[in-house]
């Protein structure tokens, strides 16, 4: 097998960060898409680009990398899926945020399918994401995800963030191997999931049970909420139980992530 050679960025090529769509015409990093609907996925950082290009399910589209982030990846992963455009650290720098950290890897790629509610198995434990609009938070909720073998994340198409960027990065590779669902109605996912038998438990601070008091099963459903607003009465309403964690401390309200990895944790003690 020929050695890989990268592609060196030249002059007359694009700036680094184009990519070609499938019409043909080019597009400067992510466009301002939800869940399901966003055309291409922008992925930065070691994690989040290594894992992507481990997955088969991806199609990658353009690869920028400086040379000590093209050494990370051939350290990963051998030989790089796709051919690699050198770039200096400034021009992935130009096409992001000032405080991304992206160690000198930006992958443009496809963004992944979102599954169907039926395809979800009769033994898992899902997490549903009641209107949480703040990708680091939903990043982290996907990495716990992953950490427990959550079978996948439904989010709603509207009040959530894209799965790129951001989130990609806060969930570390997570985005690979926990799928996103995403519905246009969170209440007729919560009724069809309750006709299948999966149990629905929504998380609040002042939830009427503690969690320790529910009689976990699967299929089970845990129902995140919100930061100051947590669940809406809809949801609360269809909900089997609304809990809460009890914590010894002085302060009873936790992050959103964190609180769903401690029940994410709970729940696998008590499978």
């Amino acid at each position: 097998m020929p050695p890989f050679r990268p592609k060196q960025s030249r002059p007359g090529q694009g700036r680094p960060g184009q990519s070609r769509t499938s019409a043909g015409r080019r597009s400067d990093g992510p466009p301002p898409h939800r869940p399901g609907e966003i055309d291409e996925a922008v992925l930065y950082g070691v994690h989040p680009v290594v894992e992507a290009l481990r997955n088969p399910a991806r199609r990658h589209r353009r690869l920028l990398a400086t040379e000590n982030g093209l050494r990370r990846l051939q350290e990963e992963l051998g030989e790089v899926p796709i051919e690699a455009e050198i770039v200096r650290p400034s021009e992935i720098d130009r096409l992001l945020t000032p405080d991304s950290v992206h160690q000198g890897l930006y992958l443009v790629c496809d963004p992944l399918p979102s599954p169907d509610l039926d395809s979800l198995p009769d033994d898992a434990v899902v997490l549903a994401l009641d209107q949480i609009t703040d990708p680091h938070n939903v990043g982290a909720i996907l990495r716990s995800a992953a950490a427990f073998g959550a079978a996948a994340v439904i989010v709603t198409i509207r009040h959530s963030p894209a799965a790129t960027g951001v989130l990609a990065k806060s969930a570390s590779g997570a985005l690979e191997h926990v799928p996103l669902i995403a519905v246009r109605n969170l209440g007729e996912a919560l009724e069809t999931l309750g006709e299948r038998g999966f149990l629905r438990v929504g998380f609040d601070s002042d939830g009427e049970i503690a969690l320790d008091e529910v009689a976990l099963r699967r299929p089970l459903l845990m129902v995140m909420g919100a930061e100051g607003k947590g669940l809406r009465q809809k949801t609360r309403e269809l909900c089997d139980h609304v809990a809460r964690l009890e914590v010894p401390g002085a302060i009873t309200s936790l992050n959103v992530s964190n609180a769903t990895a401690i029940a994410l944790y709970a729940a696998s003690r008590r499978r």
